[in-house]
């Protein structure tokens, strides 16, 4: 699939050239920073190192101080707290967060993730009955409840009360929950509104800490957990994200919980062949990152919730066990094996389906539904299509007799709004700008199906239906070099809105060019009228483009910069993302 490239470029260049100068730094990285809202060494020094004085004060978020007299008067009169929350990687962070520094101070306290399949998304049914039957009288809500009137409505009726933790944004109104913590509603003045479900836990936590003259450095201890959230949500890593995610990172690569410690042994991050050495820390390669987290830390404790159940994932964040935390570190490891497989299974049966449609290629979306499909694996395969066809996806599947499924978008397009033009079709819709989950009567499939792509087809804007690469600066090969690359690493922790940034060099060609692995493309490149050594590069799935390039034609890169470690010594190496040639006229779109 072709894709646009969009350079983004500073049109004031005196302000490239004031903070080059300022900070010492090449002019693409002083450009870069720009663009990501850094304009002064202040705001710089800001960036680079965030300190903890930068997190708000959790009192400033409306219904706080409602929340903490609550859970107070719960400890003084010994009540039966229940810690509620998500099955995903925010929800099972914030559970063992919340939790974990509840149970030093609460006489009675529990904790429940509800079953994916049995009860779906949210504050269910079920868990109230529970609540109601166990003897609990206050509900802490979890990365989850802002929506949630029915289930908080009948917790009300039993005379429990329910505290609300979410950071989804509310409906038109708010459920009768004793107090919302949210800082997306309306009402709500706290200054930072992007923090993940497990973020407006940990501000729970830091009220409860204040109010009892508890050291912020105890509460520290959870920076981890938080930091997990972060990487796993997709949340912008600005403002408050930002220092959370520094300070987690930097726990994790100092002293890891046991727990995140056995997960990361899974990879190759870690020297040693053993999960858990109790007398000793792992030894790390290299530097633990947010993507680090990513891919190998959040699918595992994200598959227990897909596969199983989410409480295996909150038990093993809270267990300081070695031998405990081994057995559920591979039970969780397994269970990711499994997802993988399941999910590759179903993404290549809804692929041969959208494949099969004798219009795919006219239509704006893509509905696809078989009963048999796993309703863990949806949210995966939902994306995959979208990477696929580029088009807006939804993948259904039929669970309790009821058709479940998930939705996932494209760049410039809203699908929680066009779920929201279906709602007469749905029994119950919720989620964002990217990413939603739905459900609808078997009768209702096929006037969903009908109805969802005449909303697309209507509203989609052309630019959401060409995938657009996003590239930060326009480089020549030469600049590129080890201290070019420490400066730009210091730009980490990287994620949404502050992502690894991304370059772009014209007219290069390649010497050494062939194919390793599979399909992936291996060359040395220099620059046409530059005086670069070679530079040794890697392009992962685009082998379709060595005939071309073994024929001499020059061509334009996007790429990534990084250390490639070979044999004890480390190498720059780029990481090719797409290839346009010279000679191809390729349009390169420049915006200010």
């Amino acid at each position: 699939m072709q894709k646009k490239w969009i350079l983004h470029s500073v049109s004031d260049k005196n302000k490239v050239d004031r903070l080059k100068e300022t900070l010492h730094i090449p002019d693409a990285l002083a450009g870069i920073l720009l663009r990501r809202g850094v304009k002064s060494y202040e705001e710089a020094q800001s960036f680079f190192k965030p300190v903890l004085e930068d997190i708000h004060d959790p009192y400033l978020m409306q219904d706080m101080e409602k929340s903490v007299y609550r859970i107070e008067k719960a400890i003084e009169d010994k009540e039966k707290i229940l810690v509620f929350g998500d099955y995903d990687v925010d929800g099972t962070t914030a559970v063992a967060l919340v939790y974990s520094f509840l149970r030093d101070i609460v006489a009675e306290i529990a904790y429940y993730v509800p079953d994916r399949y049995e009860e779906g998304y949210g504050i269910s049914m079920q868990s109230i009955e529970y609540a109601k039957e166990n003897g609990f009288s206050l509900i802490i809500a979890l990365d989850c409840g802002v929506n949630a009137h029915q289930a908080i409505g009948q917790a009300v009726e039993y005379g429990i009360d329910v505290i609300v933790c979410d950071h989804h944004l509310p409906g038109k109104s708010l459920p009768k929950a004793y107090a919302v913590l949210d800082p997306k509603r309306k009402d709500c003045k706290y200054p930072y509104k992007e923090l993940s479900g497990c973020g407006v836990g940990f501000k729970l936590v830091h009220a409860i800490a204040k109010h009892r003259k508890i050291s912020f450095k105890k509460i520290g201890q959870y920076f981890d957990l938080v930091a997990l959230s972060i990487a796993s949500d997709v949340v912008p890593l600005t403002g408050e994200n930002r220092v959370f995610a520094y300070f987690g990172l930097k726990l994790i690569n100092i002293r890891p919980r046991r727990s995140i410690e056995a997960l990361l042994a899974f990879s190759k991050i870690t020297r040693k062949t053993s999960p858990i050495q109790p007398s000793l820390n792992t030894i790390f390669a290299r530097k633990v990152s947010l993507q680090d987290l990513v891919f190998y830390v959040g699918p595992r404790l994200n598959a227990a919730g897909r596969m199983t159940t989410g409480r295996s994932s909150v038990h093993l964040l809270i267990s300081s066990e070695p031998d405990t935390i081994v057995e559920l570190g591979e039970r969780v490891d397994k269970e990711n094996t499994e997802r993988r497989e399941l999910d590759a299974k179903i993404t290549k049966e809804a692929s041969a389906m959208v494949l099969s449609m004798p219009d795919w290629q006219e239509r704006k979306s893509i509905v696809v539904y078989d009963p048999s499909w796993s309703k863990g694996v949806i949210g995966i395969v939902a994306s995959r299509l979208v990477e696929q066809f580029y088009k807006p996806s939804v993948v259904l599947t039929l669970n309790n007799n009821i058709i479940t499924g998930s939705a996932r978008s494209v760049k410039d397009f809203d699908i929680y709004i066009a779920l929201s033009q279906c709602s007469g079709l749905l029994e119950h819709f919720g989620g964002h700008t990217f990413a939603a989950g739905l459900t609808i009567k078997q009768g209702n499939l096929s006037k969903f199906m009908t109805k969802f792509e005449q909303i697309v087809a209507s509203t989609i804007p052309e630019t959401a239906t060409i995938p657009a690469i996003e590239i930060d600066e326009e480089i020549p090969l030469h600049v590129i070099n080890m201290n070019f690359l420490t400066v730009m690493n210091k730009f980490a922790p990287f994620g949404p809105e502050n992502t690894v940034p991304l370059f772009m060099t014209r007219r290069v060609t390649a010497t050494n060019a062939r194919i390793v692995g599979d399909n992936h493309l291996k060359l040395s490149l220099i620059q046409n009228n530059s005086r670069n050594r070679p530079i040794g590069a890697v392009g992962f799935g685009i082998g379709e483009h060595l005939k071309r390039i073994t024929q001499g034609e020059s061509f334009h890169i996007c790429y990534h910069i990084e250390l490639n470690e070979w044999q004890g010594e480390n190498h720059l190496q780029l990481n090719i993302k797409d290839i346009k040639f010279s000679s191809d006229n390729a349009d390169i779109i420049i915006e200010n």
